[in-house]
Parts: structure tokens; sequence; C-alpha cells
């Protein structure tokens, strides 16, 4: 395929952009069509940038980023466990680069890097961490039109302690970081309890800032029992103008829990914008509780993750639906980033700047200089294809763990002090018969 680009550099609206044309197989009709893109390259007013609500109310899509703690902790600055955000003080860098990474692949959105950072996960540290964390999505979030968005998760007590004043000072404490640093929206993201999740957002809309909440569900609804529609209308009640889902199901999965939750809105007859942040591995032997309980998580994943082909089918299919908000949680890579807003391009109307390099549907195969390979420069090739794991004698499943479902069993609680060789020894026989 030829693909003509001739790169014009200008400055409109504070914003310099690269016009490039090229031609894209294979839109949202099925047909070829001679698009003029605009590479999106820096942004110098911060000041001129639209809200969250103002982009979504206009029809916008909204491109959010992706994995921080899986990702950085492949890297080497965050430690599987508890799971905390420490790598913005003690490795600045780490962090700044990811967030550019997802900038540049098309991100609109630098959330905070402040998952579990609350004090009863992180003790004296929380301050400071919030702090930084909000100061390196600023910093980068002013490099390109995106906005900056604080979040916040749900507790580790509320599953035995449910005490709602307590919990909600947790989320004030870390609210009064982000209004000192003014971000531009809030996200309460990954509860597992409506319940906790609604006392989240009756928090965060005091600050008088959009709120938007996501819940880590899938179909059967939240580890209570209540139903996703349900919990999409408790949500909105209590004050979210965004809701969706996070983390622990596939894309394919949480869309169906995205379209329970928008139908039961419509019954309620309430209105609130839909957004989606899967994971980015394939789990349909997820059982209630998700990728968690799978024996892979969370360090044999990789074999479970999605394609970028994957990941535009899903884009496609979100759009759809009516979901605006699109982006990705764990195993969302910057490349999974960019194959959301190339999916959409059409609808966007520009290309992301990590896409310069990128020919659309493998066109820059065509350069190669093997014949076979050169033939697989084409959407029809790629969106077939049936992938091989290249692990003859694993199973295309797993059985997930059965050991019952978080709802305040002691022995399901989270632990802050490391386990004693005892007790790992109790829990290695517990394994052993209940994988019989």
């Amino acid at each position: 395929m030829e693909i003509e680009r001739s790169f014009k550099p200008y400055l409109t609206s504070h914003v310099w952009f690269h016009t490039v044309n090229r031609t894209v197989l294979g839109g949202p009709v099925g047909r070829s069509s001679h698009v003029c893109f605009n590479f999106w390259l820096l942004s110098l007013d911060t000041g001129l940038t639209q809200g969250i609500l103002e982009r979504l109310e206009s029809g916008e899509v909204v491109i959010g980023d992706g994995s921080f703690l899986i990702t950085l902790e492949k890297r080497g600055y965050v430690k599987a466990g508890l799971w905390t955000p420490e790598a913005v003080i003690e490795h600045p860098d780490a962090v700044r680069q990811l967030h550019m990474e997802f900038l540049r692949a098309g991100s609109n959105v630098m959330q905070t890097f402040t998952f579990s950072a609350s004090e009863d996960n992180m003790e004296s540290k929380w301050e400071d961490v919030n702090a930084a964390a909000c100061d390196l999505a600023r910093e980068v979030a002013g490099k390109g039109d995106a906005l900056v968005a604080g979040g916040i998760c749900q507790t580790s007590i509320y599953k035995y302690h449910k005490d709602e004043a307590r919990i909600k000072k947790l989320f004030r404490q870390q609210l009064e970081v982000f209004a000192w640093k003014n971000v531009d929206f809030l996200i309460a993201e990954y509860f597992e309890h409506v319940e906790e999740a609604v006392w989240a957002v009756e928090t965060l809309i005091a600050s008088g800032k959009p709120v938007a909440a996501t819940m880590c569900i899938g179909p059967e609804g939240d580890l209570h029992g209540v139903p996703p529609g349900e919990c999409a209308v408790r949500l909105v009640k209590a004050g979210a103008s965004i809701i969706g889902v996070n983390c622990h199901f596939d894309p394919t999965i949480s869309l169906k829990t995205v379209k329970l939750m928008k139908e039961g809105l419509e019954a309620a007859r309430l209105k609130a914008h839909l957004m989606s942040q899967p994971l980015a591995y394939h789990t349909p032997d997820c059982n209630k509780q998700g990728f968690i309980d799978l024996p892979e998580f969370p360090f044999g994943l990789e074999p479970r993750v999605a394609t970028r082909w994957d990941i535009q089918k899903y884009a496609r299919e979100a759009y759809n639906l009516g979901v605006r908000y699109i982006g990705g949680c764990c195993g969302f890579e910057p490349y999974h980033i960019r194959a959301i807003a190339e999916e959409l391009a059409p609808e966007r109307g520009f290309l992301p700047p990590a896409s310069e390099k990128h020919g659309s549907w493998g066109s820059g195969l065509d350069m190669h200089t093997k014949p076979w390979v050169r033939a697989r420069a084409r959407k029809e090739y790629w969106e077939n294809l049936r992938i091989a794991s290249g692990r003859p004698y694993n199973p295309s499943m797993s059985k997930p763990d059965g050991w019952g479902v978080t709802k305040g069993t002691a022995e399901l609680m989270q632990q802050k002090e490391a386990t004693t060789e005892q007790q790992l020894k109790e829990l290695f026989e517990k394994q052993k018969f209940k994988s019989q």
C-alpha cells in the first residue's frame, strides 16, 4: 500500500500540528478512504484546554491512559503485593516516562499515580506521594492536550470495618491534596463494592469538580451481588457524571458490564457518560472476582496479552456502545492506547504522534524483504489471524482459584505485615487441597 505523507508544521490555537495525508484502509464503513489527519505534537497553552465534561458533552472521544502498577512492576519500580506507588518519589523519571509514553500514544488524560496511596496503605508517606503524583501528571499533561485526573480507589479496611466516617476521611485526605494541586477532575476507580464506591463519590463531589466512578466488576455485579445496572444508578444518584468499569476483566466482558450499566440508567431515566478501562488480558475463564483469581496472576499473565488488533476491535465496540471515555488498566501498554487512537482517528480527526512510525493495519510491512511478510500488509490478514500461543502442552483456559469471595472472611483480608513462615506453610497446604 502506498502512503503519501506531506508534513506541514503550523501553529493554531496554541497547539502545534503536522498535517499528514495518508490512505487508511478499512475505515468504519469498511472501505478505503483518503483522510487528512492531524498529528498532534505539543500544546503550548493548557489554559485553553476544555474540561472533561465539555469534551464528552460535545461528543469528543476521550482516551484514557493505561497500566501503571503492572507495567512499573515489570520495569522494576513497583513491588508486587501491596502495589503502592512510592515510585513517584523514589523513581520520578520512571513515572514521568510512562506518562509521556501514554501521552504520545494518544491519551487525553494523565491520571495521577495514586492507586492505594491513602493513609491506610502508606501511613506517613501518603501526602508526599499524592502531591508528587499530581506534579508529575501535570508536568506531562502540560506538554499536550491532556487533562489531569486525581485518582482514588477502594480502601483496605472496608471489607472488615465498613466504618463510613473513617473511610470517607481517607478519601477526603487525598481529595485535599488534589484540590491543592488543582487537578482537572476526579476518578474513583477499582471498587468491588458499590456501597464504598458511593461513599467515594459523595466525598469527591464536595470539591465541585467533575467525578468519574468505575467499578472492577463483571456482569454478575459487585461482590455483594448488586447488579451492574443498580450499581450505575447508585453512582449517578451519588453525583458521578461519568460511570463505568475498570480492571479485573478483559475488554469483551467489561463492555458487557458497561452495557448492563447503560441499560440500568436508561430504565431509571438517568444520564451519565460511559467509561471503560479494562484489562489488556484475555480473561474468558474468570469467575466473579476477575483475573486476581487466575493462577497466572500476577506474574504469568503474558500469554493472555491482547494484540493491538484486539484493542482496535475493543475501541470500535466501545464506541458503538456509546462509550466516549475509552482507555485501559492493567496490561495496557502505550501501543494499546495507540491502537484506540488509530481505530477512532476518523471520528477524532487526527492521529497521535506515536502513529508517525506505525503503518495502518501493518502497511509498513510492504517494504519487508520477505514476500510472505509483505503479504501481511493488510487489514484482512490481521483481523482474521487465529493467533497461536506457542505453548503446545499448555491449556487454553485456567481454573480460577476457588477460595471464596472477598466479603469479610478473615483469611482474605489485606495484610500490612509480611506473612510469617508458618502462615505461608498453611497457605501452601490449603492451595494443594484446593487444587485437587
